[in-house]
Order: structure tokens, then C-alpha cells, then sequence
């Protein structure tokens, strides 16, 4: 596999926040930060109903993932945390490119081949303690979402 050239990252796609209820929280992001809600959907493999809010016009989003089920990560995360930042995610042109630099570098990959992620994304993860205890996504956009 070929490993990346230059910067592995090309920008801040989303900051993930896990919430209990998903329309309560785009409800407050909406009218208390004055955000717009740019995409909506469930990802069953993930298990969650997600909304990516954009900031301004940075590119950038908030993601607010819910939990489809008790049994789902999202779930596990507010039972141990509570609401709150889940994980930080940068942009990528080459989520392959980027996966064999990072396993290079001697970092663990969650996936041993990158999922589906928000609108046909393509996403995987560093494990957190190998990123300082965040929870790094790595997204590989289909098109655009923010």
C-alpha cells in the first residue's frame, strides 16, 4: 500500500458530539448558536441518527450523533461520559494513503478497511490511546457535506 506524501490531513471536517436525543440538540445548536443543520441521516452500521450543523462558512461542521440503540457505541459513550465531544475528525484525500503512513508510524487503525461514514464518506479511526486519548476519525469525503 502506498503511503502518503505531504500533509496527511487537509483540514478540520467535524468535531463528533454525542447527544441523547438528536432533535433536541439541533433544535439548541440551531436557535442558541444560530447553526444550520446541512445534513441528516441514520448510519445503521454506526448506530446512530447523526446531523452535521455547519460553522459559518469554515467547511467545517459539528456532527451531533445519537444513539440507535442501547447496545451502540454512541450509547456505551453517554452511559460512561455523558454528553460531550466523542471525537475529532480531519479531512483526508487518500483515506488508504493516509491509514498506511499512520500503521507505518506505528499507530492502531480501529478498521482494517475503511467504512461507510456520513454521505458515503469514507471513514476509520485511530485508536485512542495511540492519539492521546481522542478518538481521531479519519474522512475520506464523497462530496462535500458542510
Amino acid at each position: 500500500m502506498t503511503e502518503a506524501s505531504g500533509p496527511l490531513f487537509t483540514h478540520i471536517d467535524h468535531v463528533g458530539i454525542a447527544v441523547p436525543d438528536l432533535d433536541e440538540a439541533i433544535a439548541f445548536y440551531e436557535q442558541k448558536y444560530g447553526m444550520s443543520k446541512v445534513h441528516e441521516e441514520r448510519n445503521e452500521e454506526q448506530g446512530v441518527r447523526e446531523a452535521m450543523m455547519a460553522v459559518g462558512d469554515s467547511g467545517s461542521c459539528v456532527q451531533l450523533l445519537a444513539p440507535l440503540s442501547p447496545e451502540s457505541a454512541i450509547a456505551r459513550f453517554l452511559d460512561r461520559s455523558g454528553p460531550g465531544i466523542q471525537q475529532m475528525a480531519y479531512r483526508v484525500t487518500d483515506i488508504e494513503a493516509v491509514s498506511a503512513t499512520l500503521r507505518g508510524r506505528g499507530l492502531r487503525l480501529l478498521y482494517d478497511a475503511p467504512r461507510r461514514g456520513t454521505s458515503a464518506s469514507r471513514i476509520n479511526f485511530i485508536h485512542p490511546k495511540d492519539a492521546g486519548g481522542v478518538l481521531v476519525e479519519l474522512v475520506e469525503p464523497a462530496a462535500t457535506a458542510c
